[in-house]
Parts: C-alpha cells; structure tokens; sequence
C-alpha cells in the first residue's frame, strides 16, 4: 500500500509549491490514475515518487515504512513519456542488460513476454519497433528490475488508436501483478481500467470517481464516430 501525507514539494526558486499538502492512497494490484493539464505537478509527482526529485515536506510510506530517495528508486520503475527517446542500447539485449549484466536469460524472456514481446529477436534495435512495442520495452526494461510500484507519464501520447488500445490492454494485465501509477493529461480509455482516480491541478491533489471520465471518454468516442 502506497501512502503519500500531506506532500509539498517547493523549491527554492519556485514563488509558489509546485505540489500542495498531496494526500493519496493506492493498494496493490490497482492502478492509479492522475489526470491533470501541462505544468499541473503530474511528471514531478512521478520523479518524486521514482526518487528522482526530494520532496519539501510531508511523508511517503509503502506499508507502514517510510520511505527515502534510496527506498524510492528500489521500490519504483519509472516510464518515461516518449521513453523511446532514452533508448541507449543497440539491440533489445542490451538495452533489457543496461544496468544489470548478471541477468539471466530466462528473467528477459520472462519480462519480454509479460510485455508480449518475447517473439522478437533479442538481436533486434529498438529503434526498428513500432511506437507500441518501443512503449512495451520501457516496461520491460521496468519489470527486469521487479520493482513494487510501476510509474507512467503520459504513457500512450503519440499513439495511433490501435496502438492505444493494446498498451491500456497490457496495464489492465499488468495490474494483476503490480500497483501503477500513471499520469495523464488526457484520461481517454485509461480511465475504463483504473480503480482510483484524481485531479491534478495547480500543484492540488483531488479525488474524483474513475466513472467521471469514463462517461467523458464515452461521449467522445460517440462524437468521433458521428463524424
């Protein structure tokens, strides 16, 4: 169980807290969706969350242990948006290997087909896939590390629909087997598969029903076909 308490995070040379006394709770095998504009404080969330960034104040706790920066990075995987672009490896070998040279074969073949990837040659450049299954690495390059609490920004921006569909697919699976944790400025088919959801807006953290935007999703789905 993922606890944040009264989280602030205001740096020096910001006027104002870029993250408001944030209150949230999120259970294992759920998934979280926060939904909120550019600039609303979704990506520092996430970088604080990853152990990326050091909040001001309030606390953060898995169970009843809270938790440091060094607690943060080993118990969350953080999925970049566009995570196509961080790429370093040359094949999809040794980009699942980046960091970890003692992995096991049988551990990246468990990842890749958690993914749905496991028919892909490892010999394979990332850089070859399509947008889905580039999306589908990040997340294995994730899950090698078998962290506690999967992190996503914006993970289906620059998705055809086909592409979208598949990706909320696999969160909806990988759920089964980890909590997520996911930001958006656009709740779109996410919202279908996520058990907790809130706003995000100016830096303060809301509760909201997940029906709110599923019944938005609807009626624009409704509208697009119309046309």
């Amino acid at each position: 169980m993922l606890y944040l308490k009264n989280l602030v995070y205001h740096p020096p040379a910001a006027p104002t807290a870029i993250l408001k006394s944030i209150n949230l709770e999120l259970a294992p095998q759920q998934l979280g969706l926060v939904v909120g504009p550019s600039g609303s404080g979704k990506s520092t969330l996430l970088e604080i969350l990853s152990g990326l960034a050091e909040k001001t104040g309030g606390q953060m706790c898995w169970r009843e242990q809270e938790l440091t920066s060094l607690h943060l990075q080993q118990l969350g995987g953080l999925v970049f948006q566009f995570p196509e672009r961080h790429f370093c490896g040359g094949t999809i070998l040794e980009e699942l290997r980046l960091g970890h040279p003692e992995i096991r074969s049988e551990q990246i073949h468990q990842a890749l087909a958690e993914v749905g990837l496991d028919h892909l040659p490892l010999s394979a450049s990332p850089q070859a896939l399509s947008g889905g299954q580039q999306r589908r690495l990040a997340l294995a390059v994730q899950l090698i590390r078998q962290p506690h609490l999967l992190l996503l920004d914006e993970p289906t921006a620059g998705l055809d629909w086909s592409m979208r569909r598949q990706l909320v697919n696999l969160l909806a699976k990988l759920k089964q087997h980890w909590s997520l944790l996911v930001v958006t400025h656009d709740a779109g088919d996410l919202a279908a598969i996520a058990d907790r959801c809130w706003t995000l807006n100016h830096g303060e953290l809301v509760a909201v029903e997940p029906a709110t935007f599923s019944q938005s999703a609807s009626v624009q789905s409704t509208s697009f076909t119309a046309l």
